[in-house]
């Protein structure tokens, strides 16, 4: 689903200045409904569900579904455009990290009461986090993807590797042999690690039991220089010097250049990756479709996948919609079994349904289902946008740590720091 590539990237730009809190809406029946407007993102939703969605919607309801596809260049802009006039769309799409900015504004709907009709004793844990904001909750979980790590079956298998890596030791180990397997090719890296692959950081953060920030008394302290935050760059560390003699650069990230072109080339064992990113790669040399596998990104817990972050979407209604009846009808609908499993059909992880049997059909779908329960989030606030868009303290520790810049103890001073600092 191509809305993936965007989920963070849109996300990220956002900084916004914000005030208020979420509202109720003006409901309007549904005997004066005779038309609701529906956006979500370009790649986020298969055609045949749309079609399939709005017409029974139509059909049960006799109420029109006016349906827009949007980009997600510019649709900051466009939203809050949007959410400011008196007459929003009725039910929009919004990036995981953009929820809590729109929320605390007060131009989202509080959903809170409603949750059970969406049905919500089946949401995804890390979506249902960011769109609750001051304990109440302004959306419905849409969809997410996580990262696992995608691997080549033919080179592991003729480096002795004969199963997947259930723990980080044995990827370490896998690492080795592969390194080992093809020592005579100078460009070949058992894993592509870049060297700000941050939100791959923060799967090994969380695993070691550290986080980005904490929240204490209304104000948000960076956290990355606890022993624990410090051991998942310790465990960074370590793969990216496992990975190769000819390192990745260690100021780049995984989108310069795209990580899929380079796997693509034959010169890679394994990378810590996307669906699309695997589809791109696939899409350039169809015959990789036969030789590629997945698998979650191991926890250092034996037989334990590590915390994933769950990029994704929200789905969520206006506060000014002079239509919220039927717009909770609508995401009621979408919520539904047949829905959701249309989504983990179209692969992705679907945000109202444990059930992800259609999602585990491929290897990657496998891998995304069993580690997305225990998907993670940035820090639910608007504040956090200013970290992202900014000099990324993430991405300035780890290049400095690598490349030996700095210490362990400086880089995640500093970048701790600098956190506390951007979400002042």
């Amino acid at each position: 689903m191509k809305g993936w590539k965007g989920l963070a990237a849109g996300a990220a730009a956002l900084a916004v200045a914000v005030s208020g809190c979420g509202t109720s809406t003006n409901s309007g029946s549904d005997a004066e409904t005779k038309e609701i407007t529906v956006w979500l993102m370009d790649g986020s939703a298969p055609t045949t569900l749309t079609d399939a969605l709005n017409k029974e919607f139509e059909d049960a309801n006799g109420i029109k579904v006016k349906y827009e596809v949007q980009k997600w260049t510019g649709i900051q802009e466009k939203l809050t455009t949007a959410l400011a006039s008196s007459t929003p769309p009725d039910v929009i799409e919004l990036g995981n990290t953009q929820t809590a900015s729109f929320a605390e504004q007060g131009t989202l709907a509080d959903l809170t009461a409603d949750a059970e009709q969406f049905n919500g004793g089946e949401w995804l844990g890390g979506l249902k986090d960011s769109l609750t904001l001051n304990g109440k909750q302004f959306g419905v979980p849409f969809y997410a993807a996580n990262r696992t790590v995608i691997y080549r079956t033919d080179l592991l298998e003729a480096a002795g590797v004969a199963k997947a890596p259930t723990s980080r030791d044995e990827w370490i180990d896998a690492i080795g042999k592969l390194k080992a397997a093809n020592a005579s090719n100078p460009d070949f890296q058992a894993l592509y690690l870049p060297g700000q692959s941050w939100y791959f950081l923060l799967s090994l953060i969380w695993d070691e039991g550290g986080d980005i920030a904490k929240l204490d008394n209304g104000k948000w302290t960076g956290t990355l220089d606890t022993p624990q935050a410090k051991a998942g760059f310790e465990a960074y560390k370590a793969l990216y010097d496992a990975s190769a003699e000819k390192k990745v650069p260690a100021d780049i990230d995984e989108a310069k250049p795209q990580q899929m072109e380079v796997f693509g080339t034959g010169n890679v064992g394994m990378m810590v990756g996307l669906p699309w990113e695997l589809a791109g790669a696939i899409k350039a040399k169809p015959e990789l479709e036969k030789t590629t596998s997945a698998f979650p990104i191991p926890s250092k817990k034996a037989g334990e996948s590590a915390p994933v972050f769950l990029g994704g979407s929200n789905l969520a209604i206006p506060a000014s919609s002079k239509n919220a009846d039927a717009a909770k009808k609508y995401l009621a609908l979408l919520s539904s079994k047949k829905y959701q499993d249309m989504l983990a059909e179209g692969g992705a992880v679907p945000g109202t349904s444990k059930d992800t049997a259609k999602l585990q059909t491929t290897a990657i779908g496998k891998a995304m289902a069993d580690s997305s329960p225990n998907g993670k989030v940035t820090p639910v606030t608007p504040k956090w946008a200013a970290v992202e868009a900014g000099q990324n303290p993430l991405k300035d520790a780890l290049t400095a740590y690598l490349t030996g810049a700095k210490s362990l103890d400086q880089a995640t001073k500093d970048a701790s720091e600098a956190i506390t600092k951007a979400m002042a």
